[in-house]
């Protein structure tokens, strides 16, 4: 799969070259793979280095994957910085859960529908995510039907009102559907970072797709090209912990 020539890689474009150096670490981070099969992953990714005339990194840790990652993704251009419920009876509530809450901020861009909020909510206790920070025009948790829509969990997690853009932790990354964006499963989250998700007609407002530093977007097949916000949440939410684990087992190696 990275078994290039030196004449071959330095022969396609430089955008093309550090798209190839993203994909390289994206594996070396995504797939759990043997001791052997990662030295020798990172020895190709330093020999691509060389022919590009770069300097040489240590890559001992996810914070310099991740750096690295999000260095040639720029190089490469594929960012983008301009754009009546039944309650649930459960009997394996837990008193606790089983982590802290994470450090990654939930903004929700102008979203209307308290049921989604709730939902939302619901999601971000469920996985241990993090906060919720709302925009000035979404219903906030003082709202009957996003209490109700939470199934409680309003009481768990953090939650603040009338939040800008730039009181949130950076990067910036939008949960949009556009030809612009990257897929969600071909991205590397960070470990801080903050989410936004849009409105249910229109998405992010424009004034919020300028200060994004990233666009995702969820890989759909069917006819219609977008699908509701929550569920796209989670989505989002199962990848993002997703990759939270492997990068915990790789730690661990």
């Amino acid at each position: 799969m990275f078994d290039f020539t030196k004449r071959k890689f330095l022969g396609l474009p430089i955008e093309r070259q550090h798209k190839k150096c993203a994909e390289l670490i994206r594996f070396l981070y995504a797939q759990k793979v043997e001791k052997e099969e990662r030295e020798k992953l990172l020895e190709t990714y330093q020999t691509l280095l060389s022919w590009m005339k770069m300097d040489l990194m240590a890559l001992g840790n996810f914070k310099s994957l991740a750096d690295q990652f999000h260095f040639h993704l720029k190089k490469a251009k594929m960012s983008l910085k301009e754009w009546n419920l039944l309650p649930q009876i459960s009997t394996q509530d837990r008193e606790k859960g089983w982590e802290e809450p994470g450090l990654i901020a939930i903004y929700l861009d102008n979203i209307r529908s308290a049921f989604n909020v709730g939902s939302i909510i619901r999601t971000v206790e469920a996985f241990s995510l993090g906060s919720v920070y709302f925009s000035k025009d979404t219903p906030f948790i003082e709202h009957a039907q996003v209490q109700k829509a939470s199934m409680g969990t309003f009481e768990w997690v953090t939650c603040f009102k009338d939040v800008s853009l730039p009181d949130l932790p950076k990067p910036l990354i939008a949960l949009e559907t556009s030809p612009d964006a990257l897929s969600l499963y071909d991205f590397v989250f960070p470990e801080i970072f903050s989410l936004i998700l849009g409105n249910e007609e229109y998405g992010c407002s424009e004034s919020t797709l300028k200060e994004a530093d990233f666009l995702l977007q969820i890989p759909l097949t069917g006819r219609k090209n977008s699908i509701n916000v929550a569920n796209a949440f989670a989505i989002a939410a199962g990848e993002i912990c997703r990759q939270k684990r492997v990068r915990e087992s790789y730690d661990q190696v």
